[in-house]
């Protein structure tokens, strides 16, 4: 769960304690003004989500890790790491732009980026589909749910407990699935003015223009949930929020208490007064 100054992510040990880490967001990405103008702040909210995403899931793997006394090796999380990145790039940025070319070889710039935006998009839905298969993943996605379930019932103004959280939606009109498929569509927009140059420059340009694809996706984002409370808007939004069924799931119980753990931890932080030198906390609740 992240704050406007802090963030915290929870862990369920083997013996049912939760582990808890509670720390403040000191990069410049949280702090400098220039990150948080309009179109720089969706680049910087996209290197947050991955910085922050990455550290909660490292720091909750060796929760695990530690209660089963196994040591997780800084190499091999990197390869991890690097193998994954590498992965995605080939799948979700090679894959389409073969497509494009192999179907849209002799037709207009619009015509392959049309083609390689759709091949892009239906990669994500069905990798997002077969991953939520696997048992370790589909937990995750409960947990994702959780967290959405728990957000919604603040911002609804219902008691942060188990059966306040419990009935809330698990869907919800910020989330980084939305962000994801919105992305897609914005990168059909912007591709085409980049038409079919020579393949170098066009590979070169899928992985400079993606700064520019992510503030601009951010924004739609962002005024898309300001104003959800319309009618129209929402009708819009109907495919942003059908694509969380996959990277959610209802969660059960001791799942909801983690992500209200963590969301109280977050919000206890936020009202305290600032401590610039305060560490890392990791508590045992």
């Amino acid at each position: 769960m992240r704050g406007p100054a802090h963030w915290a992510v929870a862990a369920r040990r083997p013996d049912g304690s939760i582990a808890m880490r509670v720390d403040r967001l000191r990069s410049a990405l949280y702090q400098g003004r220039l990150f948080r103008l309009p179109f720089v702040r969706g680049v910087a909210g996209l290197v947050e989500m991955l910085h922050l995403g990455t550290s909660a899931m490292l720091w909750s793997a060796n929760v695990r890790a530690a209660a089963e006394d196994i040591q997780l090796g800084r190499g091999a999380i990197a390869a991890t790491l690097a193998g994954s990145l590498a992965f995605s790039v080939f799948v979700f940025f090679g894959l389409p732009l073969l497509a494009g070319g192999a179907v849209a070889r002799h037709a207009s710039s619009f015509a392959f980026t049309a083609v390689e935006g759709a091949t892009r998009a239906v990669l994500l839905v069905a990798y997002l589909f077969l991953v939520s298969l696997i048992p370790d993943i589909k937990r995750v996605f409960q947990y994702h749910g959780a967290e959405h379930k728990t957000i919604n019932a603040f911002e609804a103004g219902a008691p942060l407990t188990v059966e306040g959280v419990a009935p809330q939606s698990r869907l919800h009109p910020r989330c980084g699935t939305g962000f994801l498929i919105v992305v897609v569509l914005v990168s059909i927009v912007v591709f085409t003015f980049v038409g079919r140059p020579w393949w170098p420059v066009l590979i070169v340009s899928r992985i400079v223009l993606i700064p520019v694809i992510a503030a601009i996706s951010y924004e739609l984002i962002r005024l898309g949930a300001r104003n959800y409370g319309n009618p129209f808007v929402a009708r819009l939004l109907t495919p942003i929020l059908a694509a969380q069924y996959l990277t959610t799931r209802e969660p059960s119980p001791d799942q909801m208490e983690i992500a209200i753990r963590a969301f109280t931890a977050v919000r206890e932080q936020e009202l305290r007064p600032a401590v610039a030198s305060s560490p890392a906390e990791e508590l045992i609740v």
